[in-house]
């Protein structure tokens, strides 16, 4: 009797035992794979969730704003340690899907580093020539500077997965010999701020400023409504718009972009003052309508031709005190314009720019409200040119039907002014 006793009991333990080795084995099992996948966490991310609402389809939600000072995500000693230690730098560039270039290329392609066309906030831009005949611009980042390191990563992981006609385009990477080096389509006629204050540039006309501003409206409202999750530019002005051959306009230098939905409170002021909402600048809170106060003083800059730095907002302050109903506004108007503007045009625009820099967010418009109003501007400009060439056409049929006796209006007068208005239709 004490015998059976003595062996149930012996099997009883060895059941326990058994269980609760299986049990640690499963865990250890579970663990040992759960590290795995939050290792490949990147690669994963990049193929399930898009970026964009049009486009390309690759992306990852993960983006300088998870890992700079702004981030949500910490690489404390916790559970969420394993998740960041596992995210390489590396394994951040390489899911964006940009082409990556040889430090010796790029070098060949600029002269040995010869050709420099400009300077940005963390870096040198030089012309290059590439092998296959395309002409590019190399930006090489300062190699002492964190922040440096910080938008080259951003850029690398937007750019990757943001495309607009009215974004530069970036269309490769360097990341060797210690160097950070961005290759974007070259601009060739520069940025906006060159041709806003360089004696070496021509005064851009009213007319064309108006479709600079729109190309600029439409880019930024890709940004926060095309693009999924939205991105906060941070650091619109005129230097960050480039001019192609053609004189369109685009967004450029997104290393300070966040996407909207990390965290929206900065640690530290980011952007370029005069330029910056008065409400980020209060509440360190940036958002959307953080960049649609910065493109209201752009506007203003393409009105008066006054750097922000400048007193620009005091001008505009100044000048609001003494317009009425939207009216007034020209005596701010850059002087290099000399008078050529439509007065009626350059008032909308300018109302336009006043309520995007409201000192309560809220309510400023939207962008896509802004390129609503520009892209109506235009048209109207655009239906006024046509209705007085056609009233100089039909004068001088006028004319000419009088010296021979005879005051004839053609006809097709009402049809040509219909085909304008659907031709406006058309292109806006």
């Amino acid at each position: 009797m004490e015998e059976s006793s003595g062996l149930i009991i012996g099997i009883s333990i060895g059941v326990v035992i058994g269980v609760l080795l299986a049990i640690s084995a499963l865990f250890c099992f579970r663990y040992h794979r759960r590290r795995s996948q939050i290792g490949n966490s990147s690669s994963r991310r990049a193929a399930t969730i898009p970026i964009r609402a049009n486009g390309a389809d690759s992306s990852t939600i993960l983006s300088d704003s998870t890992i700079g000072p702004d981030s949500p995500v910490k690489s404390g000693r916790d559970g969420m340690s394993v998740w960041f230690e596992g995210f390489r730098r590396s394994s951040v560039v390489s899911a964006s899907g940009i082409p990556e270039y040889s430090y010796k290329d790029l070098q060949k392609a600029t002269c040995n580093f010869t050709t420099l066309i400009g300077q940005g906030a963390f870096g040198l831009v030089y012309k290059a020539q590439m092998s296959t005949g395309e002409t590019v611009a190399v930006k090489v980042l300062t190699t002492d500077s964190k922040q440096g390191e910080k938008e080259f990563q951003t850029e690398v992981m937007l750019l990757g997965r943001l495309h607009h006609r009215n974004l530069v385009n970036l269309v490769g990477y360097c990341a060797e010999k210690g160097q950070h080096i961005l290759v974007y389509v070259y601009m060739s006629n520069g940025s906006l701020a060159s041709h806003l204050y360089s004696e070496e540039h021509e005064s851009l006309s009213w007319n064309l400023r108006v479709y600079i501003a729109l190309d600029v409206a439409r880019g930024l409202e890709y940004l926060h409504d095309g693009a999924v999750p939205p991105v906060i530019h941070r650091d619109i002005k005129s230097f960050n718009i480039l001019l192609d051959h053609s004189m369109r306009a685009r967004v450029a230098d997104f290393g300070l972009s966040r996407e909207e939905m990390v965290d929206k409170h900065a640690a530290n002021i980011r952007g370029t003052f005069g330029y910056l909402d008065p409400e980020y600048i209060s509440t360190r809170t940036f958002t959307k309508k953080s960049d649609v106060y910065s493109f209201g003083v752009l506007l203003f800059e393409l009105i008066a031709g006054r750097n922000p730095l400048q007193g620009l907002m005091e001008h505009v302050q100044l000048a609001a005190m003494s317009t009425e109903d939207n009216v007034g506004w020209e005596e701010i108007a850059d002087s290099r314009l000399d008078g050529k503007f439509d007065v009626q045009e350059l008032n909308e625009v300018a109302a336009l720019a006043y309520k995007c820099v409201d000192r309560v967010p809220r309510k400023r418009p939207s962008m896509r409200d802004i390129v609503q109003v520009l892209t109506r501007i235009l048209k109207t400009r655009h239906v006024k040119r046509h209705r007085t060439s056609l009233s100089t056409v039909t004068t001088d049929e006028a004319a000419v039907d009088l010296e021979q006796g005879e005051t004839k209006i053609p006809i097709t007068v009402h049809r040509r002014d219909e085909s304008m208005d659907s031709a406006a239709d058309s292109i806006f």
